[in-house]
């Protein structure tokens, strides 16, 4: 069984290319296909507690209120 190398990289530096789905953390292109469509995970995966907490909005309340 073959095992492979875990590679670790900080979060503040780790892209996802938009085009393969392949993490880096080169931010000028993907590591993979060379692409430059990428996205930097920091933003999405480093949140606060605070800011994972998102307000019902209108909608949501009135199917809610349909739905009783």
């Amino acid at each position: 069984m073959k095992v492979v190398s875990m590679q670790h990289m900080p979060l503040t530096s780790a892209y996802l290319c938009q085009d393969c789905n392949c993490v880096g953390n080169n931010a000028m292109q993907c590591p993979a296909c060379a692409s430059t469509a990428l996205m930097g995970l920091a933003a999405i995966l480093n949140r606060d507690e605070e800011e994972m907490r998102m307000p019902l909005s209108s909608a949501h309340l009135m199917v809610q209120a349909l739905a009783a």
